[in-house]
């Protein structure tokens, strides 16, 4: 099946998720955080830290508990309102896993070995856990879990959203109409940051050395290094082609991203990475003081927390009660 993808109606519910398995970088804001601070006028969004699914692979809890709490605290640094924007630790709804093992009894497992995850890892070697192989049902379950319309999704994340639409279409085959089939949406104002060392990869929280990516916390002498250590080339011209030249590319998408503008010197690439770096430090300064407040009482996120998932939680439970007497439990 193919995913279809469509530009935004007026009114629509979005769910955008992100998992706290590290820190949130240049790439999360721009491609995901900033279009979600974008829509919040014109849709009713939710947002979702999925700590539940950094349980997939070996981890510390406590620096699961610390990424999400930091995560949240971007998030309002960087914009979001949860007075139009919940704020949702999905671990605080527990209708999120309880939805979760109903999906999984009209998934197939060839369905969750093929997500790209599970393939790649369990080729590797080494122990692999269940969560892996069942975590995709889980993300369908996080989406079809508050009625989502829209779900903004990258490239990379297709072949999620096509197992969501695939079980809850099933589902609804099979006991009824239960849930709302959600459609992919590209974000205008997305853009897809690619890793500074890296330029053939996307950048990651985890992925790699770290040595190309900007996390959104770096201070600014941090973010003047990695730039001026980026990947460029020999060729000498300052130009987007992304076969030959990708990290140059890369650095012009970052410089067009932060300033909606092409570089104002283009005759050398020293001086782009200067302009790059200027652009962005100036979009992050404002994003560090506000967290910096925030993370100063760190009672107040945890509020917000809960807010976030007392606000969603009727929705969640409505839908977890359709899915139960639709299969055939007993209310």
């Amino acid at each position: 099946m193919t995913t279809t993808v469509t530009t935004a109606p007026a009114r629509t519910r979005r769910l955008s998720g992100f998992q706290p398995t590290g820190h949130l970088h240049l790439g999360n804001l721009l491609g995901a955080l900033r279009p979600l601070v974008t829509a919040q006028d014109a849709a009713e969004s939710i947002a979702l830290i999925a700590d539940l699914h950094a349980m997939t692979v070996e981890h510390d809890p406590a620096e699961v508990r610390t990424c999400a709490l930091e995560q949240a605290t971007v998030m309002l640094a960087a914009g979001v309102d949860p007075e139009r924007t919940p704020i949702v630790l999905q671990s605080q709804v527990r209708e999120h896993t309880e939805l979760h093992y109903l999906l999984e009894c009209v998934a197939g497992y060839g369905e969750a070995a093929r997500m790209i995850q599970f393939k790649e890892k369990s080729a590797a070697g080494g122990p692999v856990r269940l969560s892996l192989l069942t975590y995709p049902v889980l993300m369908a379950a996080d989406i079809l879990l508050y009625d989502v319309t829209q779900v903004p999704v990258g490239a990379d994340q297709d072949q999620h959203l096509e197992l969501t639409r695939s079980l809850a279409t099933r589902f609804n085959t099979r006991y009824g109409r239960t849930f709302v089939v959600p459609e992919g949406v590209r974000p205008d104002s997305a853009a897809r940051i690619m890793d500074l060392a890296d330029p053939a990869t996307k950048m990651g929280k985890s992925s790699g050395s770290g040595a190309g990516r900007i996390a959104l916390l770096d201070p600014p002498e941090v973010i003047r290094r990695t730039v001026a250590r980026a990947a460029t080339d020999t060729v000498g011209l300052v130009r987007r082609d992304r076969v030959d030249q990708p990290g140059i590319t890369n650095l012009i998408d970052i410089l067009a991203a932060c300033t909606g503008r092409p570089p104002a010197d283009p005759t050398s690439y020293a001086a782009l990475k200067r302009e790059v770096a200027d652009a962005v430090e100036a979009l992050l300064a404002p994003i560090r003081a506000r967290h910096a407040e925030l993370a100063a009482d760190p009672g107040h996120v945890r509020r917000v927390l809960a807010a976030g998932a007392e606000r969603v939680r009727p929705i969640a439970a409505e839908t977890v009660r359709r899915a139960r007497a639709a299969i055939g439990l007993l209310d």
